[in-house]
């Protein structure tokens, strides 16, 4: 279906919206790229994973393009500005239940364009997007 929005955002809000109603802390997985920014000084092998509780947040959005609020490290306060794109995962602290998304994710695919060359006699499109629940 051409032109339709990603699921992925739907699905971080729907995660965290469901570890709020049972009292779980939700937790994002963030692979940290030039666009997006944390504070690097947290970053693990271009990793980081951000308490995203309403306790430890102050203004928190999840809009259709990225993840955005403000939280304190060390005591100074930083606004985070997390792209969708970089969402790798949400899940709940205490039992680890979630959602994980494969790079390449849809989010990442939605203006990739496959152009054959003219070689290839029967042109196969990108990969359709894949996720992986963790119980």
């Amino acid at each position: 279906m051409s032109g339709s929005t990603s699921t992925k955002p739907y699905m971080v809000r729907a995660l965290h919206e469901w570890c709020v109603d049972n009292g779980f802390t939700p937790y994002l997985a963030v692979a940290v790229d030039k666009n997006t920014r944390v504070p690097m000084a947290y970053v693990k092998n271009g990793e980081i994973v951000l308490n995203i509780n309403d306790s430890a947040t102050k203004g928190l959005m999840i809009t259709n393009d990225a993840v955005t609020f403000s939280a304190r490290f060390n005591g100074v306060s930083m606004d985070l500005y997390v792209p969708m794109s970089a969402v790798r995962g949400i899940f709940a602290r205490e039992n680890g239940q979630g959602i994980f998304f494969e790079p390449g994710d849809a989010s990442e695919m939605s203006e990739e364009v496959y152009e054959p060359e003219d070689h290839d006699p029967e042109p196969t499109p990108p990969k359709k997007p894949s996720l992986r629940i963790v119980k």
